[in-house]
């Protein structure tokens, strides 16, 4: 049933998503402590897609289109590899809490992305939400915490090239595949296609895969698989099925706070200046970029 407006049930929704997006930044974070993160990321999509094919064939519907849609699917999920291919390494190097502000840049991407190839105008609104995540995240990298060093800058940056590889394959989608096929081939197309690019770069970027294996980092690799790259995704593409994907979109600016603070509580890390104003104006913008009146 399609609501025109997000009432108490959604609004619960998405703020346990946004909380669960936010906390996973500091659950990668803590995984690298035993597993190599290239090969976390390889671990995470296998999970992740054995449970999307169970679910797809659950409600009969195909794996895999037999048309273009499939090589579609198949450099969007070389995409989505890429992208989680720097994210992981990005935070072995840099901070969560960095991390979940400089992530949220894609929704910029996909707004400039989307003026130019999809025709899509950005409004004052948008651009302004432009200009103020732009100086957010100068003054993430300004404010730089006492551990501050040139991994951590690299960091950072692997970070940024994955907000813009996130932002890429949410335009290829976009353009090529939304509306064409069913969400779930979409979801399977990016996790199933994913898995050959993670698991060369594993191969020859990592030496070593597993450092020290106990329960809380199997635990934490299950949360990030099972739970956030399965259920909070599924349970995302089914709220946008029901409620207006603009206003949704819109309360997404409380994953970067979730990840914030979940990586200054759990993980122990400095909260700067600097990360405070970026991610107020990160949060701003990105609600402005997905403003609708």
């Amino acid at each position: 049933m399609q609501k025109e407006y997000i009432d108490l049930k959604g609004f619960i929704a998405i703020i346990v998503l946004t909380l669960l997006w936010g906390v996973n930044y500091s659950a990668i974070k803590f995984t690298n402590t035993g597993l190599s993160p290239i090969f976390t990321s390889l671990l995470r999509s296998a999970i992740a897609s054995g449970c999307g094919i169970i679910y797809c064939l659950s409600i009969k519907q195909p794996l895999f289109h037999r048309d273009i849609r499939l090589l579609h699917g198949f450099v969007a999920g070389m995409l989505f590899g890429l992208e989680f291919v720097f994210v992981y390494l990005g935070i072995r190097y840099t901070d969560a809490a960095r991390s979940a502000v400089l992530m949220y840049l894609s929704p910029f991407v996909v707004a400039i992305g989307a003026h130019i190839f999809l025709k899509e105008r950005l409004n004052a609104i948008k651009t302004a939400g432009l200009v103020l995540a732009f100086i957010g995240v100068y003054l993430v990298f300004r404010g730089k915490p006492a551990t501050y060093g040139k991994l951590m800058l690299m960091g950072d940056i692997f970070i940024v090239i994955a907000a813009i590889l996130w932002g890429a394959t949410t335009l290829y989608i976009k353009k090529y595949l939304a509306g064409r096929v069913h969400f779930i081939n979409t979801f399977l197309y990016q996790l199933v296609f994913s898995l050959p690019i993670l698991f060369v770069c594993a191969y020859f970027m990592e030496d070593h895969w597993v450092f020290n294996i106990t329960v809380p980092i199997i635990g934490s690799v299950l949360f990030q698989s099972v739970i956030v790259a399965f259920a909070s995704y599924l349970v995302w593409f089914k709220l946008i099925h029901i409620y207006p994907v603009g206003k949704l979109s819109a309360f997404t600016f409380f994953a970067p706070i979730f990840g914030v603070f979940s990586g200054t509580l759990f993980m122990k890390e400095q909260l700067t200046f600097g990360l405070i104003a970026g991610l107020i104006l990160v949060s701003i913008g990105v609600y402005c970029a997905n403003y609708r009146k």
